[in-house]
């Protein structure tokens, strides 16, 4: 499917599906094609724990710090 610039203007969002579902679609300028609507593709699989191993939890990160306790208790009264 071919779209001028300014009709894929005024429906991106229904090209974009469309060429999420496989539908090719080219944005031409004056029926000149210029790019393709592509789905993306991501170069590599996301890396989970990537710092694993870099930093120590504290044992107290849960702890409640009275001081801050006493800052919001005096911004709400």
């Amino acid at each position: 499917m071919i779209v001028n610039l300014s009709e894929a203007k005024a429906n991106l969002s229904k090209l974009v599906n469309m060429a999420y579902h496989g539908e090719k679609i080219v944005i031409a300028k004056n029926n000149t094609p210029l790019v393709d609507l592509v789905v993306h593709k991501p170069d590599a699989p996301r890396k989970l724990g990537l710092l694993a191993g870099q930093f120590t939890t504290p044992d107290d990160i849960l702890d409640e710090d009275e001081s801050i306790t006493a800052m919001f208790d005096d911004a709400i009264k």
